[in-house]
C-alpha cells in the first residue's frame, strides 16, 4: 500500500471527513444508490482505489522533463538523519504543506507545496538513459517489437484542439515521441527557449526570412499539386493520412494570427512576467503557461543537465535548483494566478533518481544512476497537493513499503485528464495494445 500525509483543510461546503470522502460524495452516493445499485460500500472500494473523481478533469497538461535523473536525495527527498555518505551537504525546510519538507534550495517551491503532490520511493529497474526515458515517459517498458507513445502523443490523440494549434508543444524538444500513433500526433518542437526581454518565434508558426502570406498560399498550392503525384502511392496510405493531416494542421497554424499569439510573451503583463526568473527554464515555464490558457493540449518544457556523477552539489546550488526553483514556482502560481491550475494537470519528472551513496569522482562529490529509487512530482488539476505519497527506506535506497511504479504514475496522470489508461489502440503489427500495459491509480492521488 501507499502511505500518504493528507492535505490539510477543505474546500467550504465539500468538508472532507477523515477517510477522504466528502459529504458531497457521500450525497451523491445516498441518490445514486437507488437507482444505480451503488452501495456506499462499494464506493468506498472504488474511492481506495482512486476510481471516484469529485473534481472536474483537466483539460489540458504539462510535463516538466528533467532528462539526466535528479538526485532525489538532494531535492524533494532528503535524509537529514543518514550517515554522512548518504546525507549530502543540503538541509530540508518546511514548507506551506504541514509536515512536508523538501531542499533548502527550493525555497519558492517550499511556499507552494499546497499546490502539488511529492510521490516518493517510485521504483524502476531500468538504469539507462534511452530506457529509463522510454519507460518513464510513456508509461510502458520498453518492448523491442513495439514503439509506445509518449503521454503528449496520447492526449493529442485523445483530447480534441482546435486546427488553428498545436495540440502538443514540446520546449525546446521532447524526450516523447508519437510510437505506433505516427507522425500526426507528434510534438511541435521549438527548437530553441524564450530568451528574457527577446522577442521569441517559432520555426512554423512565426513567418520570417521575407515571406508574405502570398507566399504562404502560393506554397500551400505546390503542395497540394505535389499531394495528387503521391496519390498513386496506395501501399503506405496510413503513412501519407498521417503527412497529409501534419502538413494541413501546420498550414493552418502558420496561418493563424491566434497561433502566433500564443507564442508571443511580450503580450503577458508586467506582473506576470514578474512570477518567474529570467533564464531559459523559467521563460519557458512562462510559454508553457500562455500556450495552455491559449488551448494547447500538451507541453513539454525540458531542464537538462541531471547527470551529475561529479560535482553533484555545487552543480545542485549553483544552477539547476535555483533554475528548477525559480520556473516550477513560477509555473504553479502563473496556472493559479490566470484561473488554470484546477483546469491542467502538471507533471514532474526525470528517468530515475541517483545513487544514495557519494561518490569519490570529484571534491564535491557525485551520485550516479539509481532506478531504485527516484521522486515525481504531480499538481493541478484533480490532484490533492500538499502532501507527500509513498515513502523510501533510511538511505533513500528503495522503497520503504511497496514503491509506486511508472505504470501506475502514467495510469494516474491520464485520470487527471479523464483518459482511460487501459484503452486500446489497433496498431500495425496486427493486435489491440493498450495506452498503458499496466498500471493502478495511485490512491489518494486523485480527489
Amino acid at each position: 500500500m501507499y502511505f500518504h500525509r493528507q492535505k490539510a483543510g477543505a474546500k467550504m461546503g465539500f468538508h472532507r471527513q477523515c477517510d477522504g470522502i466528502t459529504r458531497r460524495d457521500a450525497i451523491k452516493v445516498g441518490v445514486l444508490g437507488s437507482t444505480t445499485g451503488l452501495s456506499m460500500g462499494n464506493f468506498l472500494r472504488m474511492a481506495d482505489a482512486g476510481q471516484v473523481n469529485s473534481k472536474a478533469p483537466s483539460k489540458a497538461a504539462i510535463f516538466i522533463e528533467l532528462p539526466g535523473g535528479p538526485s532525489h536525495m538532494d531535492t524533494f527527498d532528503l535524509k537529514p538523519k543518514a550517515p554522512s555518505e548518504f546525507r549530502g551537504k543540503f538541509n530540508p525546510i518546511k514548507t506551506n504543506a504541514p509536515g512536508v519538507e523538501i531542499c533548502e534550495h527550493l525555497p519558492k517551491l517550499a511556499n507552494c507545496a499546497d499546490k502539488f503532490a511529492i510521490l516518493r520511493g517510485v521504483s524502476h529497474s531500468l538504469g539507462a538513459h534511452p530506457l529509463g526515458q522510454q519507460f518513464v515517459f510513456t508509461g510502458n517498458r520498453p518492448n523491442p517489437s513495439l514503439d509506445y507513445p509518449g503521454y503528449g502523443s496520447v492526449v493529442a490523440k485523445e483530447i480534441q484542439s482546435d486546427d488553428d494549434l498545436p495540440a502538443f508543444v514540446a520546449i525546446p524538444k521532447a524526450k516523447q515521441g508519437p510510437g505506433h500513433l505516427g507522425v500526426k500526433y507528434a510534438s511541435l518542437q521549438t527548437n530553441a527557449t524564450p530568451k528574457f526581454g527577446l522577442p521569441f518565434s517559432v520555426r512554423g508558426i512565426t513567418l520570417g526570412n521575407g515571406v508574405t502570406m502570398d507566399e504562404m498560399q502560393r506554397r500551400s498550392s505546390l503542395l497540394k499539386d505535389l499531394d495528387r503525384t503521391f496519390d498513386a502511392i496506395k501501399d503506405r496510405d496510413d503513412l501519407l493520412s498521417g503527412l497529409d493531416k501534419f502538413s494541413q494542421k501546420a498550414f493552418s497554424m502558420i496561418t493563424s494570427n491566434r497561433a502566433r499569439d500564443a507564442f508571443n510573451l511580450s503580450k503577458e503583463t508586467p506582473n506576470y512576467k514578474k512570477l518567474f526568473g529570467e533564464d531559459d527554464f523559467s521563460q519557458s515555464c512562462m510559454l508553457a503557461s500562455r500556450l495552455v490558457e491559449s488551448g494547447v493540449k500538451f507541453v513539454t518544457v525540458s531542464l537538462g543537465g541531471w547527470d551529475t556523477h561529479s560535482d553533484n552539489f555545487s552543480k545542485l546550488q549553483n544552477n539547476l535548483l535555483p533554475k528548477l526553483d525559480a520556473g516550477l514556482s513560477g509555473l504553479f502560481n502563473g496556472l493559479a494566478a490566470k484561473g488554470l491550475l484546477e483546469s491542467t494537470t502538471v507533471f514532474v519528472s526525470g528517468e530515475f533518481g541517483r545513487t544514495p551513496k557519494i561518490n569519490a569522482r570529484s571534491a564535491d562529490g557525485g551520485r550516479d544512476h539509481y532506478p531504485r529509487c527516484m521522486f515525481m512530482l504531480m499538481g493541478g488539476g484533480p490532484v490533492n497537493g500538499g502532501q507527500v505519497i509513498g515513502e523510501s527506506d533510511a538511505t533513500a535506497a528503495g522503497p520503504r513499503h511497496e514503491g509506486i511504479n511508472p505504470e501506475d504514475a502514467a495510469a494516474s496522470f491520464f485520470r487527471t485528464l479523464g483518459i482511460n489508461h487501459r484503452k486500446e489502440y489497433d496498431t500495425s503489427i496486427g493486435r489491440p495494445i493498450s495506452i498503458v500495459r499496466d498500471g493502478n491509480i495511485i490512491p489518494g492521488l486523485i480527489g
